[in-house]
């Protein structure tokens, strides 16, 4: 595969930092580099020997380049002074720099705590980033074991706004890859992935000597790799910085048979970590002491898929920092991401989700449950599109989180109210302010009731869209984990003649979002409001269907309904 140089790649992120989506189709242009005839590829590893020698030869006069390790035992924050060097090699040995013993141990404590159990390190010792050979979900990363789903997720997420948007909108009628096509979103993913977790100045890779060759050859190799201990760590994983998103891109590239290994998930949790700094990420967690792989079953804990979401390792998925006061504050999502996250426990009321994550620059987001992560997506950049309404309670609802200091619980004090109306430029009549604040508390629902009603008897929001503000769209699920499947006849039992076969789940939902315009409709109960204008102008709906799944859908649309064909999406 070729590899993108510099420039390419610089412009490949900022297409994909545009301020926007583009919701209209574009046409597909080429946009992979020219590779380097012969001539120049002997000449580039010629050169990066030389400076290899050169590097040894001024370490061996006691005037060593500047590396990552003495970075590493230093402060750990990845936003410090950058080495003026990349300590990455180009060639096939195991390259890059020792763990320093105390940095070994830090990272592993940080990872798994004083004693991790031999199945929680089986589970994360057996992940590697394979995609499926099946052909309907080749856009997908196979999932073996329990555990590392939350890297999975988070990098599937990633790539699939490569695969399916960047740098042109992929055609819905197509969602089958080519293993180029594949890689190369996977290296993107991996690459800007790494790079945020360094503040867009460095970024850090964990390697090991592991050949590109088939699986059984690779775990021969990586038979005596234990890392049960720091020690095992130390002697197992090498370092190496890299100060470019060009030379990130082309390292994990060249290492990319590390990470389809079967320790491919752990050294990218590893890159992430040392690419953050530790001591960065310790800060950034509420509560330090924790291992981030949770015990006792190993999942990976909502700080680890922050990080690789965001770019810190923080704990919690509301929207900027909940003030505790004493000068202590619990460390939400700081600013806009590129794809986004939803969870079940949002539907259960344990936790609320943040605008920042609820609405992504694309319609893509890992979806949490209690014990797994997954990913659902859209192939039109349209469903996050808003009318009226909806684009008026997005700006109030922001202000309103803004001045939110109960962690995401939906409450405001009477003050903050009146700070909520100045920034949102709401003219609220004294009697209805007055009703608003019959208690010491402003609850969102109340509020955002109260202003409906306002609308309503000066006129409401207009209706721009026609059937009642009714909106239909599709959305995919992906589920990684490898569940046994039929192969000839797709049913979940087998039959004669039936071929079982170890595969993820793709899954297409049809969702249909109720009108929002009038306080009725929002006080309307679910059941008997999903059930009314089943018949649009030029359709019929199909019957409604639930699984947990449509409970994390309606936390981001609400009154949400969805249908799909076969067995009901998992995201367990």
């Amino acid at each position: 595969m070729e590899a993108l140089d510099d420039e390419e790649l610089q412009r490949a992120f900022r297409m994909s930092l545009q301020p926007g989506p583009e919701a209209k189709r574009t046409k597909s242009r080429d946009t992979t580099a020219e590779a380097p005839d012969e001539a120049s590829q002997r000449r580039l590893q010629r050169e990066i020997r030389a400076a290899a020698a050169e590097k040894r030869r001024l370490s061996a006069a006691g005037n060593p380049t500047p590396s990552i390790t003495r970075e590493l035992e230093g402060s750990g924050n990845a936003a410090a002074t950058p080495p003026p060097s990349s300590s990455c090699s180009s060639s096939n040995t195991k390259a890059g720099e020792e763990l320093p013993l105390p940095v070994a141990e830090q990272l592993h404590q940080m990872v798994f705590g004083p004693q991790v159990t031999r199945e929680v390190l089986a589970q994360w010792c057996n992940q590697g980033f394979r995609f499926s050979s099946d052909l309907e979900t080749s856009l997908g990363l196979v999932q073996h074991e329990g555990g590392p789903c939350g890297v999975l997720a988070t990098i599937q997420a990633t790539l699939l706004k490569y695969l399916l948007f960047v740098p042109n909108k992929r055609d819905a009628s197509q969602l089958e890859f080519q293993d180029s096509e594949r890689t190369s979103a996977l290296i993107q993913a991996m690459a800007e992935t790494l790079w945020r977790a360094g503040g867009n100045q460095r970024a850090v890779l964990a390697v090991m000597d592991i050949p590109d060759a088939s699986e059984e050859e690779q775990d021969r190799v990586l038979e005596s790799v234990a890392l049960d201990s720091a020690t095992g760590l130390r002697e197992a994983v090498r370092i190496c910085t890299v100060l470019s998103l060009s030379t990130l891109y082309q390292q994990i590239q060249e290492r990319i048979a590390g990470f389809r290994s079967r320790m491919g998930a752990l050294l990218f949790l590893f890159s992430a970590l040392l690419s953050r700094g530790l001591d960065a990420v310790q800060s950034d967690r509420d509560d330090p002491v924790q291992p981030l792989v949770t015990p006792p079953f190993g999942h990976a804990s909502q700080e680890i898929v922050n990080l690789l979401l965001c770019g810190q390792a923080v704990a919690n998925v509301f929207d900027g920092n909940y003030d505790l006061g004493g000068g202590m504050s619990l460390k939400g999502i700081p600013s806009n991401v590129e794809v986004g996250f939803l969870t079940l426990l949002e539907s259960l009321n344990f936790c609320k989700v943040g605008q920042y994550l609820k609405r992504p620059k694309w319609p893509i987001w890992v979806v949490g449950s209690e014990s797994h992560y997954t990913v659902l997506f859209a192939l039109d950049t349209g469903v996050q599109d808003e009318n009226e309404v909806e684009a008026r309670e997005f700006t109030i609802r922001r202000a309103f989180d803004a001045q939110d200091q109960s962690g995401g619980g939906g409450f405001i004090s009477l003050e903050a109210l009146q700070q909520v109306l100045i920034d949102t430029n709401v003219d609220m009549p004294q009697q209805v302010l007055d009703n608003l604040c019959s208690s010491d508390i402003v609850i969102w629902n109340d509020l955002w009731q109260s202003l409906m009603h306002l609308e309503k008897s000066r006129g409401g929001l207009k209706d721009e869209e026609g059937s009642m503000g009714k909106k239909y769209f599709e959305l995919y699920h992906f589920n990684g984990i490898a569940k046994t499947v039929a192969g000839s006849s797709g049913s979940s039992s087998a039959g004669a003649g039936d071929v079982m076969q170890q595969r993820p789940r793709l899954t297409k939902l049809k969702v249909a979002v109720p009108p929002r315009w009038t306080p009725e409709s929002m006080m309307t109960v679910e059941g008997p409001a999903v059930e009314e204008n089943t018949q649009s102008d030029d359709k019929r709906e199909e019957p409604a269907q639930h699984a947990p799944l449509t409970d994390c859908i309606r936390t981001r649309w609400q009154r949400a309904t969805s249908n799909w064909t076969g067995d009901p999406p998992s995201i367990v």
